[in-house]
């Protein structure tokens, strides 16, 4: 976890803290899915700490592959007070299951991935030209 401070000072170090670029921030805050920073009297954002593990959270569903939609919605659920939890719960149970089956998928490929490599690495070490051992389907 990382350490979110107090408060941030400008939107570059919100930037920096949350892993959000600057230019993402403002569109995040365009779109309603961040609220609107306070502002400073020279008119420089200022976020607090709360509006800094809001955007990590919207940074890590964005990395999952959750849409701006989705985030959106999710986001209108929280604003809506603790009786939206349980469809918040299932969202994210929802979401989290997309997530296990990407990586499913992506374990599958990566087996025959090193299947593949190690074939070639045999067929390096003792060549048979006749050979049709190369079949990525598992036996």
């Amino acid at each position: 976890m990382i350490d979110i401070p107090e408060n941030a000072s400008s939107i570059k170090q919100a930037a920096e803290f949350t892993g959000l670029s600057e230019d993402t921030i403002r569109y995040y805050e365009k779109i309603g899915l961040l609220p609107y920073a306070d502002r400073e009297a020279n008119g420089h954002r200022r976020y607090s700490k709360h509006q800094l593990i809001g955007m990590v959270f919207l940074r890590r569903l964005k990395s999952t592959g959750m849409t701006i939609n989705e985030m959106k919605h999710f986001q209108k659920l929280y604003e809506m007070g603790t009786s939206s939890i349980p469809q918040r719960v299932s969202i994210l149970i929802e979401h989290k299951n997309k997530i296990q089956d990407e990586i499913d998928r992506l374990l599958e490929t990566q087996k025959i991935i090193d299947y593949k490599i190690n074939n070639y690495n045999e067929f390096l070490v003792n060549p048979d030209l006749n050979s049709t051992a190369c079949d990525p389907v598992e036996k």
